[in-house]
């Protein structure tokens, strides 16, 4: 009997997990449909698999969205793309159903499947599902259609063109706005599909009615339609068609339409060319500079460094700068914020003479900005600035705005600081950097604040690699023996660590005739965290140091650590002895 069951298991057990009323079992059961498939066989599959999947009506929408995304790849399993086809009833019926992300997904698997298939299986099935949804009586149905119309399109016959282009205009008219909103946000797709004899007539007809519609969300999508029809047509109907369109949403009623345009308009310049923009789209674009909404303003901000390259240098300091001199003081910290990490690539499209003139005043304010993400978006790209004016000039102007920085009371200030310390260090050179910021990467190592600390143990290290062992033991190491003296032990732990980190940089040599006497001495701290530290840097030291170093002087500090009164102690110093034993025995 088991034997004439068998073919019958597969489908039965999916049928019994599909009906389970746990919710895991059911979408496990989904994900495994590829090999309850292999095991059916295609015909099998075809004939029996994919009609109870299309008369499954699930209620739960995880369930709903994994089976929409395993039959977008299920062509393989029902015998192909001559028998495609068969998979559209039950993702069909998946894009009725009401929750978003299935729809989605459905409409997706089909546009996968639709794209495999024969021209002529396109035309017989595809087509038609196509008309049923965009018909459907359900809104669901119909916002799904929408997204399908740029793969039916291209295989029909030019009667059936007609009608998809006529149906979807009527979507685009549909009483209710989650179709239009669909409509219009396929429209770039469906036109790329339309033949340019129509895309003047029926798609821009359609374009303009979407532009007018009464719900800013309808709006909305068509400002990002405007882009890709605009690729589409040729530049004087671009300019004809497609800029009084921006111009006009520019200064919509609602500020959503407006944030769209400002967040789109470097894309809409490309589409309408140089000297259109230079005449309308400048002027467009300084009224959202200068909007009343300030998420307008912050959108429209992001993009004024590319915006002003499209711009010759003159018309970007006449037209585009004294909008930025005023957002620079913007009422709004975010505003500041989205101009402050833009602001910065404007010195290489405004030139060496504008920057000075113009720029630096505004980067100073910045700099100055009571808000910390202003000040950090400054410090960032300073580089930009740097291979604009110089360093001369840059040292001048803005190292004392970044020195006050590094003593700001928000810590995270600092911390960029430090991070960008290697950076600037990079940038300016030895000597600028001895004279302008040594003392504060040693000020750094004494922070209130442990995140401090660790940046500036690291950032000493990146110091040493940048300008090398020599200027390190000149700089830095005696700097930071110091303070391992310091009557503070978390002061003290620091500069433990900071030890560590320099020893690989420093080399051997260095290593144990200046750092390591000071860190066996250490080991007698009355402090037991400083001296579970000492036996941890002792073990980053076994590899660097040579052997006959490691059995004179570090080994008998961890035997004698290996005895120490506190746990912690003896259990880092154990660890130190195995390493030591590994590396012997290695």
């Amino acid at each position: 009997m088991a034997m004439v069951d068998e073919p019958l298991y597969p489908i039965a057990v999916l049928i019994d997990e599909l009906k389970n009323e746990d919710i895991q079992l059911r979408l496990n059961s989904i994900r495994r449909l590829s090999t309850i498939a292999r095991a059916l066989g295609e015909d099998r599959t075809r004939k029996e698999l994919i009609p109870f999947l299309s008369e499954n009506n699930d209620d739960d929408d995880e369930v709903l969205l994994a089976l929409a995304e395993e039959l977008g790849v299920f062509i393989p399993y029902v015998g192909g793309v001559d028998h495609a086809n068969v998979l559209l009833s039950p993702l069909e019926a998946l894009c009725s159903v009401e929750e978003t992300c299935v729809r989605d997904k459905a409409v997706e698997s089909l546009c996968r499947i639709g794209a495999q298939m024969k021209e002529q299986d396109v035309i017989d099935y595809f087509i038609p599902m196509v008309k049923r949804l965009a018909a459907g009586e359900w809104f669901t149905a119909r916002v799904s259609s929408c997204g399908l119309f740029h793969i039916a399109y291209p295989s029909a016959s030019e009667v059936f063109k007609t009608e998809l282009r006529t149906i979807y205009s009527q979507l685009c008219q549909d009483d209710m706005p989650m179709v239009r909103r669909s409509a219009a946000s396929n429209l770039g797709k469906f036109a790329a599909t339309v033949e340019a004899s129509h895309l003047k007539t029926d798609i821009m007809s359609i374009f303009e009615d979407l532009t007018q519609d009464d719900q800013d969300s309808v709006r909305l999508l068509a400002v990002e339609g405007c882009a890709a029809l605009g690729k589409l047509l040729e530049p004087q109907d671009c300019v004809a068609h497609i800029l009084p369109v921006i111009v006009n949403f520019s200064q919509d009623k609602s500020w959503r339409v407006r944030y769209t345009v400002a967040n789109q308009l470097y894309e809409l310049c490309e589409a309408v060319g140089p000297e259109p923009t230079r005449s309308e789209l400048v002027p467009a674009y300084v009224r959202l500079l200068r909007d009343n909404e300030a998420e307008v303003r912050i959108a429209a901000a992001g993009k004024v460094t590319k915006f002003c390259k499209i711009l010759n240098p003159d018309l970007a300091v006449q037209q585009i700068l004294p909008c930025v001199k005023e957002l620079s003081t913007d009422s709004s910290q975010h505003v500041r914020s989205a101009l402050a990490s833009v602001i910065m690539g404007m010195a290489p499209v405004l030139g060496k003479e504008a920057t000075i003139e113009h720029l630096l005043p505004i980067f100073l304010s910045l700099l100055k900005d009571e808000f910390p993400d202003v000040r950090l978006n400054i410090i960032s790209k300073l580089d930009q600035v740097n291979q604009v004016i110089g360093i001369d000039l840059l040292s001048q102007s803005l190292l004392p705005a970044i020195v006050e920085l590094a003593e700001d009371r928000h810590w995270r200030v600092r911390l960029a600081i430090i991070e960008y310390i290697p950076l600037l260090a990079s940038q300016l050179g030895i000597k600028f950097f001895d004279d302008k910021l040594g003392t504060l990467c040693m000020q750094w190592l004494k922070d209130k604040v442990y995140s401090i600390r660790d940046a500036a143990a690291n950032n000493v290290k990146r110091l040493a690699e940048e300008f090398g062992p020599d200027w390190a033991m000149e700089h830095i190491v005696p700097q930071v023996l110091d303070m391992i003296n310091n009557s503070h032990y978390l002061y003290r732990m620091t500069i433990l660590h900071a030890v560590s980190l320099l020893a690989p940089v420093m080399g051997p040599e260095i290593t144990c005739s200046k750092l390591l006497p000071d860190i066996i001495n250490a080991s007698k701290d009355r402090v037991p965290n400083i001296r579970f530290n000492v036996a941890k840097v002792l073990k980053s030291l076994i590899p660097i140091v040579d052997q006959s170093v490691v059995e004179k002087t570090i080994r008998p500090c961890l035997v004698e650590l290996n005895e120490d009164p506190d746990v912690d102690v003896r259990f880092y110093a154990s660890q130190a002895l195995q390493s030591s034993d590994q590396v012997m025995v290695s």
